[in-house]
């Protein structure tokens, strides 16, 4: 889930935190949005290539709906958890910015909350362009800036991309979260540089799983940003 060097050593020392996080029944928000990334999808038969694939909950719904699927992270203790869980049909070590795989090589490129880890967005979406066939789908999801704003600090702006830095505990869980926020203009521009037009925009509401409420918030105001993209004609 980590790109820059910084990035990536972030995610290799809390990778037992998230593995721990995410696995967790109902716990992090994936849960609330699970079924409807499962709908925005559908069913698919093709290549499909997880990037930043985590300990490997995106790649095993894709499995599920059908798709062949490659996971791949830069950090290897992440690829490791996603085998152990048998997520995938594949799995390969390597930074979104430098994907091994020949050009046109999937029908669907997944990069599910991970370019916030990413310092460099224009080089990772050029590279998940290049993997991606001609009449293929790139899916991004993304934190909401709306979510973001959250994070502002006295003397930073929407404009610009800022660092953050912060811990979170939960039901007896902690996680440790870095990464970078940035306007919507930002991964916009890196699709339009890489030559994909957007073709969908989702702002998904949260479903609520459990008598707490848990994730509530998210039925008032999204959290995440869904963008589906597809290379320019010709």
């Amino acid at each position: 889930m980590g790109e820059a060097r910084g990035d990536k050593e972030h995610w290799t020392r809390v990778a037992a935190e998230w593995v721990d996080w995410a696995r967790a029944p109902d716990h992090d928000a994936f849960w609330a949005y699970r079924d409807a990334l499962a709908d925005c999808l559908g069913a698919g038969e093709g290549k499909a290539l997880d990037v930043g694939c985590g300990e490997g909950r995106v790649s095993r719904l894709l499995t599920a709906l059908g798709y062949q699927v490659t996971a791949a992270d830069a950090v290897a203790e992440m690829v490791a958890a996603a085998e152990q869980a048998g997520s995938a049909h594949e799995y390969v070590v390597a930074p979104a910015g430098a994907l091994p795989f020949e050009d046109a090589s999937f029908d669907l490129v997944m990069s599910y909350n991970m370019l916030m880890d990413v310092r460099d967005v224009p080089a990772a979406v050029g590279e998940m362009k290049r993997v991606l066939r001609e009449d293929g789908t790139l899916f991004l999801s993304v934190v909401h800036p709306l979510v973001d704003l959250e994070l502002l600090k006295a003397g930073e702006t929407y404009f610009e991309q800022r660092h953050f830095d912060t811990a979170a505990e939960a039901r007896g869980l902690s996680m440790h979260f870095a990464g970078w926020a940035r306007p919507i203009e930002t991964y916009a521009g890196a699709l339009e540089a890489a030559g994909l037009a957007i073709t969908s925009i989702r702002e998904p509401a949260a479903k609520v799983r459990d008598e707490q409420g848990l994730w509530e918030h998210g039925t008032r105001f999204p959290l995440f940003l869904w963008l589906k993209a597809r290379p320019f004609p010709g």
